[in-house]
């Protein structure tokens, strides 16, 4: 079941892709409809990656910054 739900979203993003190209070369009314709602959705996804990533404070095993030497 999952399975076939990641397929179902896979098949709307690109199809999705296929409309914003088409709706650069023209296309008709509802082809220029979809790729709006495509980038639109886009937008959003990446806003709430961006909102979500924190500055790494301990990069290396939680580690206050010093390479364990001396």
């Amino acid at each position: 079941m999952l399975q076939v739900a990641l397929i179902v979203v896979l098949a709307l993003a690109v199809g999705g892709c296929v409309c914003v190209v088409w709706a650069g070369r023209g296309g008709p009314r509802w082809v220029h409809a979809v790729a709006a709602v495509t980038l639109a959705a886009g937008t959003v996804v990446g806003g709430a990656r961006r909102r979500n990533r924190r500055p790494n404070r301990w990069p290396l095993g939680g580690n206050s910054g010093t390479s364990g030497e001396g």
